[in-house]
């Protein structure tokens, strides 16, 4: 018996604890230098395809690797339009190696969520939400018209708005995700 009563509950306790852990370091170092290191969401990832092949096999592999791509390809395309960046990508991926493809999309949903409340209030805070909202229209605007291209001035490399370290919203769909 374990620490935990059997083996099965400290092995149940793992994944979220450690998605948590990733999340928790994400966040430390995005808050402190805007960045998130490849070496941790790479880490991370590398780590969960081998923890669950270890425990589940090729079947488990498979699962932490779908898992990975359903996270990366799930925020690829804000990247892509230049309003995310590139660590933030990697780490969901990074996630989804450890949860898997049916959670990924939820922590995502609800990342989302606290992005946008998160936004609303750093932008409250600066004196900044007029111009988010006239943004905001602008990049719909532009998007109707030319297509889903970044939008020249709104980008992460062009805009002067405050800015949010965008593993803070991660950290907080993680919790909800693995808490529902």
């Amino acid at each position: 018996m374990g620490a935990t009563g059997s083996g099965g509950e400290l092995m149940q306790m793992t994944v979220p604890v450690t998605a948590v852990l990733i999340a928790i370091v994400a966040c430390a170092f995005d808050l402190r230098t805007r960045r998130i290191p490849n070496a941790l969401t790479f880490g991370a990832a590398l780590g969960g395809l081998v923890f669950h092949r270890l425990i589940g096999g090729t079947d488990g592999a498979m699962v932490a690797a779908g898992g990975w791509v359903v996270g990366l390809f799930l925020f690829l395309p804000f990247f892509a339009l230049r309003g995310m960046g590139g660590g933030d990508v990697k780490l969901l991926a990074a996630l989804g190696a450890w949860i898997g493809p049916g959670q990924i999309v939820w922590l995502a949903v609800y990342t989302g969520i606290a992005g946008g409340v998160m936004g609303v209030w750093t932008a409250v805070a600066h004196g900044y939400l007029k111009t988010a909202m006239r943004n905001v229209f602008a990049a719909l605007t532009y998007w109707g018209t030319v297509g889903l291209k970044p939008v020249p001035g709104l980008t992460l490399e062009s805009g002067d708005a405050p800015r949010l370290a965008y593993a803070l919203p991660i950290l907080a769909g993680t919790v909800v995700t693995l808490w529902l």
